[in-house]
């Protein structure tokens, strides 16, 4: 097997041409012709005991050569890309121009490669760090988030639905006197004032008492994402069977210990607003690497090629429906009540893709600039790292990840270090505006850097921050 040429045809394209000797082409055709000779029937033989030379007399000579060729191409077409020095970024084209016994096989393989890249300056780029504080206020606002998440939920009986109850109903929906479909259910759980349904339809139920048969007048939104229904009126016959309401434990020491690892409520306090400090430092962090990388991008000049976009978005998009069937859904669904078709789906993702794909090849660069190179030792950490974050064994993680791929990413994020410590950051208090608390802020981001081999690898989970609960609070929920 051997490269005859690489030849650069177009921007980011190159064409190989390959060749593969006869003695391995023959020893090809010998395989493909013991893998399907049973398949083949030839009259005078049982099947599989027809000599070869026979087959190829009744079919051709060139019976096996499909099969021998695939069997050759995928390491030849591995050797030549290697040795022409060349990153593709999609699969290739490939013709077959010549194929004979007496001379092998060769053939061309058009291949879209990574694009070159020109840097700016990346040394010395200046950034501002915000500093964030936490307020009682967020501290608070956590405590409560994990009384929510630890109520009792109980059932009231002597009283009219109110906001906040939680409403079993059957209900049927009624358009020009006629039943629609999707429009009936029973026994369902409603939040009264959580928005779930149509506007007008948990405000309607507020009110009415348990046992109660009743109507209510609704229409649906204009937006609505079945046009069958959107902007119509509907009349809705209710039932209303239970009314629950969630009992919040009290804030006490007893409180701090069902749920945490703290026997005082002091404890547990502050080690919620240092869990938040925690993030807010990380997220500062994180701002910081992204102004800095949003100016080496700004300053970059490549002409990359489309097909790298479309593979950063097909990422994203297995991702998010992977995300999806965590939660018992998929994407069809999804793509069906959001009302959008995949097309328009995909350009939601296209400024994050185009950012996305930029950074890592800017990044990349830098690799290449400053020599980084990724040790054993730097490996073996980072597999320790990812096995600690989605617990997993190290072992087992290894077969999940490419070594190959990760070292990539190892040596990505050893450039980002470099840049943010060749920068001139400067650090100012977050202003009232940015320093508003965010739910999130509560649980730990996925790390700024780029971990693409770890992102793209069945190892896909969740990591929560909040400390789990012990199992007699669970079973509150």
């Amino acid at each position: 097997m051997g490269l005859n040429s690489a030849n650069k045809i177009e921007t980011n394209k190159y064409e190989l041409e390959i060749s593969v000797d006869k003695d391995k082409f023959a020893e090809a055709v010998d395989k493909a012709f013991k893998k399907n000779a049973k398949r083949i029937n030839v009259p005078g033989f049982r099947r599989g005991k027809a000599p070869r030379s026979v087959i190829e007399k009744l079919y051709g000579e060139g019976i096996f050569y499909e099969d021998a060729v695939n069997s050759l191409y995928p390491q030849a077409y591995e050797e030549a890309v290697k040795e022409a020095g060349i990153e593709p970024v999609d699969r290739a084209d490939i013709e077959v121009v010549d194929i004979s016994k007496e001379k092998g096989v060769t053939f061309k393989a058009k291949v879209t490669v990574k694009p070159d890249v020109e840097l700016g300056e990346y040394k010395g780029l200046k950034a501002v760090k915000k500093v964030y504080t936490v307020s009682d206020d967020e501290v608070n606002h956590e405590l409560e988030h994990v009384r929510e998440r630890n109520a009792r939920i109980i059932t009231v009986e002597d009283r009219a639905a109110q906001k906040g109850d939680i409403a079993v109903i059957d209900y049927e929906g009624f358009l020009d006197g006629k039943p629609f479909k999707g429009g009936k259910a029973e026994k369902q759980e409603l939040e009264l004032g959580s928005g779930t349904f149509i506007p007008g339809f948990e405000d309607q139920i507020i009110g009415h008492k348990i046992g109660e048969n009743f109507e209510i007048n609704v229409t649906f939104p204009e937006n609505y994402h079945s046009k069958e229904l959107a902007g119509k009126p509907a009349v809705f016959k209710i039932v209303l069977h239970e009314l629950k309401v969630r009992e919040l434990p009290e804030l006490d020491d007893e409180f701090a210990k069902d749920v945490s690892e703290f026997d005082t409520l002091d404890e547990y306090k502050a080690d919620i607003k240092k869990r938040i400090q925690e993030a807010k430092d990380k997220r500062s962090e994180t701002e910081v690497e992204d102004a800095l990388v949003e100016q080496i991008i700004g300053s970059m000049k490549a002409e990359i090629p489309e097909v790298m976009f479309e593979r950063a978005i097909d990422n994203m998009v297995n991702d998010f429906n992977y995300r999806l069937q965590m939660q018992g859904m998929n994407l069809k669904t999804y793509l069906h009540y959001a009302g959008m078709e995949m097309d328009e789906f995909r350009k939601t993702f296209r400024e994050q893709a185009e950012r996305q794909v930029k950074m890592r090849l800017a990044l990349e660069k830098i690799v290449a600039n400053e020599k980084f190179e990724v040790t054993d030792e730097d490996l073996d950490a980072e597999y320790k790292k990812l096995a600690g974050q989605y617990g997993i064994d190290a072992e087992k993680i290894k077969n999940i990840i490419n070594a190959d791929d990760l070292k990539k990413d190892i040596a990505v994020n050893k450039a980002i270090d470099f840049v943010r410590d060749n920068a001139v950051i400067t650090e100012e208090a977050a202003t009232e505006e940015t320093h508003k608390h965010d739910d999130s802020e509560s649980k730990d981001k996925k790390d700024s850097k780029v971990t693409k081999a770890s992102k793209d690898s069945k190892a896909k989970t969740e990591k929560k921050t909040t400390r789990k609960t012990k199992k007699d609070s669970s079973d509150k929920e």
